[in-house]
This record gives C-alpha cells, sequence and structure tokens, in this order.
C-alpha cells in the first residue's frame, strides 16, 4: 500500500471510529450524568457542573424537614432554591422522598450504631400512611406539570418534576431502623398510587438499594450478621411479598459501592437476573450513587483511594456503565458526590469532585472527559 493510500485509510477509520464514538454518546438517554450534592449548591456551582457536561443533580425532599410539625404547613424553602437553580443552569432534577418526622414514625436506635437513630419503620399505616401520601400529593402539586413553584416563577426555565424516587436505601438499617423488603414494597404502591393520582404521566422509582451494606443477610445460605439486605435478596423478596407490584415500579436504582469498580459488574448483573426471574426484566436501572474517596488509603476506610485512586476508579467505573447503558438498561447514573462533606459518613469528607472551596479534584477532570463538558 503506498503511503498516501495508507494516510487516507488510516483518515478514514480515525474517521469512521470517532463517529461510532459519537452515535454511542448520543445514544444515552437524555440526563444519563448526573451527580449527587452533599450541601446545598450555589448558582454559578449549578453553572459550572452544567458546563462539565452535568445533566441531572439528585436532592432529597425529607418529610421531617418539609413537615416537622402535625398539620403543619409545608417548608419547601432549601429545596425550592436548588430547584431554581438547577433549572436556571439546565440541569434536571431527581428527587428522592424520605425521612418521617416523629409524629408520624417514632425514631428507634439503629442496633449496633453506638447511639445512631432510625425511623422505627416506614410510613405505610395509619397517621403515617395518610400524611405520607398527603406529601407526595403537595410535592407534585408544587413541582409537577402544573406546579405552583412554576406558575409562581415564570423566568424560571419549566422542567416538571415527573420521576420520583422512594426512599433511600430501605435495605440499610441507618435509613430505616428494622429494613424489611415486604414492607418497603407496600410503601412503593402507596407511593406510585399517590404520585399517579397526581401527575397520570409521573412514576416511582425504587429507592437506590446498598448493593452489600456490611453483615448483610444473605437469602441464598440464611446466614446474616446484621438486620442490613443484599439489595438483590431484598429486591427479590420485595416482588415476592407483594403482588402486583410490578405495575407500581417505574425503575430500580442500586448503589454499587464496592472497593474496586471491577466488582460493580457482577452486582449489577445480579440485580438484572432477580428483575427477570420476578417477570420483569426490561425494568430500566438506575445507578444513584457510586464512588470513591480521594482521602489517603487507610485500613479503616476501603473506600479511600488517594486523588489519583479516586479519579481512576472514577474513569474506569462510569466508562464502564456507559458502554453497558443498552446491555443493563441504565437511564441515569450519579456520582456520589459533588463536594466533601466530615462526618456524614465514613469517607463522605473525601468523595465530593471538588474540595473546600469548590476548588477542582483530579476526579472532577476525569469526570469532564467522559462527559464531553468543560471543567
Amino acid at each position: 500500500m503506498n503511503r498516501k493510500l495508507h494516510v487516507c485509510v488510516a483518515a478514514l477509520a480515525a474517521a469512521v471510529s470517532l463517529g461510532a464514538f459519537a452515535a454511542s454518546a448520543q445514544a444515552l438517554p437524555v440526563g444519563f450524568w448526573g451527580v449527587v450534592p452533599q450541601s446545598e449548591l450555589t448558582t454559578s456551582q449549578f453553572q459550572r457542573l452544567s458546563q462539565g457536561g452535568v445533566e441531572s443533580i439528585r436532592i432529597g425532599l425529607d418529610w421531617n424537614a418539609v413537615q416537622p410539625t402535625r398539620g403543619g404547613e409545608y417548608q419547601w424553602g432549601g429545596f425550592d432554591g436548588q430547584l431554581e437553580a438547577a433549572a436556571k443552569a439546565g440541569i434536571r432534577v431527581l428527587p428522592f422522598f424520605s425521612g418521617a418526622p416523629s409524629w408520624a414514625v417514632p425514631a428507634a436506635t439503629v442496633a449496633g450504631s453506638g447511639g445512631a437513630k432510625a425511623p422505627a419503620h416506614l410510613p405505610v399505616s395509619g397517621a403515617a400512611r395518610a400524611g405520607w401520601t398527603a406529601f407526595i400529593s403537595a410535592a407534585i402539586a408544587r413541582y409537577g406539570p402544573n406546579g405552583t413553584f412554576w406558575s409562581e416563577r415564570p423566568t424560571v426555565p419549566k422542567t416538571p418534576l415527573r420521576t420520583w424516587q422512594i426512599w433511600n436505601e430501605p435495605n440499610f438499617k441507618y435509613f430505616v431502623a428494622k429494613p424489611n423488603p415486604i414492607e418497603y414494597g407496600q410503601l412503593v404502591k402507596l407511593s406510585s398510587t399517590a404520585i399517579k393520582s397526581a401527575d397520570p404521566g409521573g412514576k416511582a422509582i425504587l429507592a437506590g438499594l446498598f448493593a452489600r451494606p456490611k453483615g448483610a443477610r444473605n437469602a441464598r445460605t440464611g446466614k446474616h450478621k446484621s438486620l442490613n439486605w443484599f439489595a438483590s435478596d431484598f429486591v427479590a423478596q420485595m416482588y415476592k411479598g407483594n403482588p402486583g407490584i410490578k405495575a407500581a415500579v417505574g425503575g430500580v436504582s442500586l448503589h454499587p459501592y464496592v472497593v474496586n469498580y471491577s466488582e460493580m459488574a457482577p452486582e449489577i448483573e445480579e440485580l438484572r437476573h432477580v428483575l427477570a426471574r420476578a417477570h420483569d426484566p426490561n425494568k430500566p436501572l438506575y445507578i444513584t450513587e457510586l464512588g470513591w474517596s480521594s482521602e489517603a488509603p487507610n485500613s479503616a476506610d476501603q473506600f479511600a483511594k488517594g486523588p489519583v485512586g479516586q479519579a481512576t476508579q472514577l474513569q474506569r467505573a462510569l466508562a464502564l456503565l456507559r458502554n453497558k447503558q443498552a446491555k443493563w438498561r441504565l437511564q441515569g447514573v450519579y456520582w456520589f458526590s459533588v463536594d466533601d462533606l466530615a462526618g456524614a459518613c465514613n469517607f463522605c469528607g473525601g468523595s465530593g469532585l471538588f474540595a473546600k472551596g469548590f476548588t477542582p479534584k483530579r476526579s472532577w477532570y476525569s469526570y469532564v472527559k467522559l462527559t464531553g463538558g468543560t471543567p
């Protein structure tokens, strides 16, 4: 082959390769690249995330914070500000309902936690059930397609909330003191009914489930050391114990926290197998938390990888999820977290893409290379 022809063929191959990559990127669902903040973000910080290619942000709507007293007015304050800033930056919001005020559900001490508290159970009966569904209805009346939030702010780009995540890590005792998959299924069903009643086009998706909490029970062996459940077993029991729940589930979510990114694929594959066995194989999947810490590696925190290690794990994990998007039916991937917050969890002090002062880490630049944004 002569040199000129060789160059032409090489150029054509490169163009085809780039075209295939672009087509792959274009095929990703809208809102695929997401993040989770640990604290409220400023308008300029939202703008920077948007420039970096962030398309979606996951923010909690805590019932206890919104309605701390029985019969009290809903206090939407902080969420209003974050939603407005996100909308102006062109970033979608994935809200997750969580928490329960003590007037609805008593708090219980989490076993083996050193005194931490969590709701004793999920709000599925009595006054708690009525209060929970009223809370959901009120949220949709404010932020849904006909929400007052949008009519009161005509200059804010209207991006109504239609997808609602139900609770956070209900298979992990720090979010409900006694995790119960059947009870959680009941919560999903009543939440879905409330959502559909207020917005027929809205949908409920499952809480992000911690893939393998420490000491979690294993349904296959019957062995367990705590009240926690493996995510796949929790979902299997939820489907088994709640006939008809398939119609209430608009999507399934996972938090595949693993020591090394290579351990993530088996967790996702197992969950997809559970859905297939439950005769629900096509259900969309969301990864609503995933992350490692930039803190120095240490024996007390298996997720601490150092700045370079955090960036490496991020790049490899998110590239894998991007490449497996179609096979795993992934709708969105949310890095935890935007910012560092010491004390929130064992690795939260270094989990951010940004350090104190919103200073970007190596991991932010790795994230932006994947999204195609600008740092």
